[in-house]
This record gives structure tokens, sequence and C-alpha cells, in this order.
């Protein structure tokens, strides 16, 4: 039983991504945490803020620890969130003189605001294949039957005759530019979070810049002046989630409406009634259509979770965690939804 449709035994036949909804398990997320706390002690060795001693200890460690879950869990109930008691794991771990140096100078948010860009990072290329996937198919579809003719339909009603290409493009055009959408913000997303208590990295001193450097550098992302308080780019992320759903719903929306009536169109594999044999019901467009408005009515929320009082928040820093990997899992599945209709299209136009 589950209170999501994403990855709920039945509903996620029809809505769910698996992989891009194995980037926010419990496993891919801890992964991500230790390795910030593995790149932090080596980027704090490298800048003389620990002993290269305590940093071979922590990441001797960390490349074999595995976290009480269950400890987790009733910490996250105590602390809000789940650092507070990994750390103190880590650290029972080391032992010793270097567990001490274990977290050093960071702050939970560090940690749960990286591993959620680490995560990111790797279902940002599972949906840019996808993506990319989407524009061959209807580049495909525009070769086969770009010219053929087809009655354009204006406020619902037949306007003037038009080519199968004219549509296409109205398809294809906003997924190429989506895609230079994500290339302009990756930039702006996948950098690194580490600020300490409030930003500041007090308990670094003059080396906290350096150590931010050497810590992004080492998980692979871009270095940028905390962001804490600061949602823009996960905001614009979620935009972005939406605008894909948003075109693929139009898409939808369309092949749903040929469908009505079978007119412009042939389709293979249509979805069956257990009331009415004869029915072949455009299954994945409709599904088009439900992630579209989905997407468009989480990110009224992602927006609200940029008001973030002072330096920190935990309303709006949960809220995010509530809207955030739904709206990726469903720009997922809708693209993958996407590429198989367009793979069902026996014909087009007359």
């Amino acid at each position: 039983m589950t209170v999501s449709p994403f990855d709920h035994p039945l509903l996620s036949g029809l809505l769910g991504d698996e992989e891009a909804a194995r980037h926010f398990s419990l496993e891919a997320d801890i992964a991500a945490m230790l390795s910030f706390e593995r790149a932090l002690a080596e980027a704090e060795a490298e800048c003389g803020l620990i002993t290269h001693d305590a940093a071979d200890a922590i990441v001797k460690v960390l490349a074999s620890f595995r976290p009480d879950t269950a400890k987790l869990h009733a910490g996250v109930a105590t602390d809000g969130v789940v650092v507070p008691e990994l750390v103190r794991q880590i650290r029972a771990a080391v032992g010793g003189q270097y567990g001490e140096f274990v977290h050093f100078g960071a702050t939970s948010q560090d940690v749960i605001d990286t591993s959620l860009v680490l995560r990111l990072r790797a279902a940002i290329d599972h949906i840019g294949l996808l993506l990319s996937e989407n524009i061959v198919r209807l580049a495909n579809l525009e070769e086969e039957f770009g010219g053929r003719p087809l009655m354009a339909v204006t406020r619902m009603q037949p306007a003037i005759p038009v080519t199968v290409g004219d549509r296409i493009a109205s398809w294809r055009a906003p997924l190429e530019r989506h895609q230079q959408r994500l290339k302009e913000q990756s930039g702006r997303l996948l950098v690194v979070q580490f600020g300490g208590a409030a930003g500041t990295l007090d308990k670094l001193g003059d080396k906290g810049a350096a150590v931010r450097a050497a810590l992004a550098a080492k998980l692979g992302l871009g270095d940028a002046p905390q962001w804490h308080s600061q949602r823009d780019a996960l905001a614009e992320f979620a935009s972005w989630l939406s605008l894909v759903t948003g075109s693929l719903g139009k898409f939808g929306q369309d092949i749903a409406l040929m469908a009505l009536t079978g007119a412009g169109i042939k389709l293979a594999g249509c979805g069956g009634s257990s009331a009415m044999p004869h029915k072949q019901n455009p299954v994945k467009a409709e599904a088009l259509v439900a992630l579209a408005r989905f997407n468009a009515t989480q990110l009224a929320g992602m927006h609200q979770a940029q008001v973030h009082e002072q330096e920190r928040s935990g309303a709006a820093w949960t809220l995010e965690w509530l809207l955030l990997p739904q709206m990726v899992v469903a720009t997922a599945a809708a693209l993958t939804f996407a590429a198989e209709l367009a793979g069902q299209i026996e014909s087009l136009g007359h």
C-alpha cells in the first residue's frame, strides 16, 4: 500500500518510471549523503583543516559503512532531518581520535541539498535521453507522413487544409526548445551546497571558499556560494519539468482528439474496455494530459517553497521534499509514454 500513484503496485504501471524513481530511493539518498561526507573529509585534508590521517580514517569507514535505518527513521521524527543521526552513526563508526572530524564545519542542509543535486544530475541524464528519443521519433513521423494533407482545427472547428508536418512541428519544436533550456539551467542547478551553520562557513575561517571549491570538484558539481534559503534554481527546474509535460500534454490531447473520430490517424496497441470490446482507448494520450495537469498543479507549490524565512526554513524545505520528486517522476513517465505513443502511430493524414 502506498500513498503516491507513482510507486503504487498497480498505478505505477500507468504513471510511474522506475529509473527516475530510483534516484529518490533511500539507497540513492544515503549513497549521495555519504559521498558528500567522504568528499568533504578529503577536501578539508587537502586544505589543511583536518589531517590526512583523519580523512583517510573517515574515507576507509565510509567505504563499507551501512547506517542503521531504523535509527535514522527515529532521528528524522525527532530532528526533522536525517543528518544528525547519520553523522552520529558515522562518528561512532570512525571512533577514536578522528570521529570528531566527520562533518567538520558542515550543516544538515549542506548534506541534504547536495545529495538532492547529485541525484537530480542522474535523473536529468535519464530525462535528457528520453527527451532526445521523443524528438527523434517525431522527426521520423514527419519524414514519413509530413507531406500528407490534414485539416487544421481551430477552436474545435475545422479550419483550412495544412500538412501533417505543420502539426508535428507544433509537437516537436517545443521539445527542442526544452533541450536548450535544460542546458542553460544545468549550470545554475547542478552546484554544490556548502555554507555551514548559517551560510558563512564560520568554522573554516579563511579556507571556506577553497574547501567548497575542492568539495564541488570532487563531487563533479559546479562551485557556487551557498544557497540555503535561495531556492530559485529548484523552482526554475520545476518550471522546466512542467513545461516539458505541458508540451507532451498538448501532443497527447491532439492525438486523443484525432482518435475520437479516427480522422487522419491510425493507432495500434490502444487500451481495451471491460464493457465495450469494440473500443480502442488512447490510454497513453490520456496519461500525458493527466501528467501535464499534475505537474502544472505541483508547480505552484514549488513556487511557494521559495519563501524561506531568514537563513533557513524547515517548512518551505519540507514542502520541496513533498513535491519535486513526484514532478521528476511524472516528467520521466510522460516522456516514456510520449515516445511509446509516437511508436503506436501507424498513419497520419489522408
